[in-house]
């Protein structure tokens, strides 16, 4: 918050804060419903934020493709579900209804106006397939086709890597259902740099954005909220080692990400350890601290969007520690996560989300969180069979992997006792060759069973022994993929006050702002639907009537 008066050094219509899929929505949104000069401001030298590392899915329920598919869904469903699994009293009923009425018309908005094509994922099952209003056979998740980065010229290299250093040539439909595409179609895509998941997301949003003449400023970090009164009049920013003031006409759209990398903010708001980040590290709470400033009201500050990851040896490019998303590790066959006891604490195939407050689990004998550290444990021919983690092919493990010629000595090296995570591993063996995990339910529910290996016969696909020598443990570690706390908005997207009453000039979107869903993950691309529906929302609002 900073003096109104004083002279500004360039004077827009609307800035956004940020360049995931989120803010560039925003950006597009401002500009074809009517303001004049939008500015786009990022951090970081690079574009695209987490968005482009991630799957890029969106989870928009009510979406018109559903009727293709012969999926039938209702408001009343979608209510039932989430509000099923939100906390009491959680859900604004107000925001989230925006969410289920905007997310659809900003589909058709992409595919009208935009390079953006989403194309619902057949059979992608809700991530609580058992609840009530759960669509269990899918029809909210949309996937990104491939886009060609040629077409974005110089600005292709400026776009955030994927998390595994290399852009995929395939849609994750394509993945998941492999087409027969051939070798001139891939040599094709090749040629046109295609990319699928965050990257064809980012990608066609940022296309949108060039072919609009767009303001993008890059290693440009929004510090302070310029306010007249009550109203945000601009925002005061670092770039080029100077500080500038950048007057919004009709406002500034927070779309930072959330603030899993400040260690103070996450040591103050979280529930619980959260020590393996995978989103960029430029998430540190920017958004937060500025809204904060200005008297923002706050919601669901305790809660992320948890997911497990697994320290990679090498540093993240800023030098940071790079963590490696574990997600599919963990739900294959021949597969499963022990504690600090050497004993499994959950179903291993359910969503990356529902694990986290399991890892918080608070023994009150010993004053600890009885699941922490926790360590994932395979076999050989898991290794011979999956890729692990960073590896390319198959045989190899990871480096940081701990190896023994027996379970028992595997549990000692890492510190366990290994005769108990021998009995562990035999448990969860022996309930495999009955063809039921009696201890968890592991394979009982249709989202477990979207996971794990399609090869396998018969319902369990996420179920295999764990017997071929020799053996291997990876330390996991309790992550997030972001942030779903941060300053509350109504249903146009406008940041309020503890009054509930709007801060005019500001916006807030992505996982900036207070979970749309209460912090209810619905599905593949839970964040990034709502996080990008706000984005459309904060930047149409902000053009019509900022």
């Amino acid at each position: 918050m900073t003096d109104p008066t004083a002279d500004f050094d360039t004077e827009v219509d609307v800035v956004v804060l940020g360049t995931g899929g989120a803010g560039l929505t925003a950006a597009l949104a401002t500009h074809d419903f009517g303001a004049g000069e939008v500015l786009i401001m990022e951090k970081s030298g690079m574009v695209g934020g987490t968005t482009a590392m991630s799957g890029g899915m969106l989870w928009i329920p009510l979406n018109d493709q559903q009727a293709e598919h012969g999926v039938e869904d209702s408001f009343d469903e979608v209510v039932a579900y989430v509000d099923g699994l939100a906390d009491d009293g959680q859900l604004d009923p107000d925001v989230f209804g925006a969410f289920l009425e905007e997310g659809p018309a900003m589909l058709r908005w992409f595919e009208e106006r935009t390079p953006v094509r989403l194309r619902l994922f057949p059979g992608f099952p809700d991530y609580q397939s058992w609840a009530e209003g759960a669509k269990d056979h899918g029809g909210r998740s949309l996937d990104n086709e491939v886009f060609p980065f040629v077409e974005l010229g110089p600005w292709a290299k400026w776009v955030n890597p994927p998390k595994t250093g290399w852009p995929r040539r395939t849609s994750m439909i394509e993945d998941y259902y492999p087409p027969d595409l051939g070798d001139d179609v891939m040599a094709d895509r090749e040629a046109r740099d295609c990319r699928g998941q965050g990257q064809a997301l980012v990608g066609s949003l940022l296309k949108g954005v060039l072919d609009r003449g767009i303001a993008l400023h890059r290693e440009s970090r929004a510090r302070h909220l310029i306010t007249d009164g009550r109203r945000v009049v601009g925002v005061e920013t670092e770039e080029d080692g100077a500080v500038r003031r950048i007057r919004a006409r009709k406002g500034v759209i927070i779309a930072t990400g959330g603030f899993e990398w400040n260690e103070k903010l996450v040591a103050s708001f979280l529930r619980g350890p959260m020590t393996g980040p995978v989103s960029v590290p430029e998430c540190e709470g920017d958004g937060l601290l500025m809204s904060m400033e200005v008297g923002a009201s706050l919601g669901n500050m305790g809660k992320s969007w948890w997911l497990q990851s697994s320290q990679e040896l090498a540093a993240h490019g800023r030098g940071h520690a790079n963590y490696l998303i574990g997600n599919s590790e963990r739900t294959r066959p021949r597969s499963i996560l022990v504690n600090r006891a050497a004993k499994r604490f959950v179903n291993e195939a359910t969503n990356y989300n529902a694990i986290g407050p399991v890892l918080h689990n608070f023994d009150a004998n010993t004053h600890d969180y009885m699941n922490l550290p926790f360590w994932i444990i395979v076999d050989q021919t898991y290794v011979d069979t999956y890729r692990f983690f960073n590896t390319t092919k198959p045989g190899s493990a990871p480096p940081w992997a701990v190896t023994a010629g027996t379970v028992e000595e595997l549990g000692s090296r890492i510190g366990l006792d290994g005769a108990v995570l021998a009995q562990t591993v035999e448990r969860f063996n022996a309930d495999v060759r009955a063809g039921r995990d009696t201890e968890f339910g592991r394979g009982d529910n249709t989202y477990d069973q979207f996971w794990g290996d399609k090869t396998y016969e018969g319902v369990y696909r996420t179920l295999g022994v764990i017997d071929t020598a020799p053996f291997y443990a990876v330390r996991m570690e309790p992550g997030a993929l972001g942030r779903c706390g941060g300053p509350r908005t109504n249903a146009d997207a406008q940041v309020v006050d503890w009054d509930d009453r709007p801060i005019e000039g500001l916006y807030a979107c992505s996982n900036a702002m207070s979970s749309p869903t209460a912090g209810v993950y619905g599905g593949a691309g839970g964040t990034l639907g709502p996080g990008m529906t706000f984005g459309f929302i904060a930047g149409r609002h902000a053009a019509q009537k900022g």
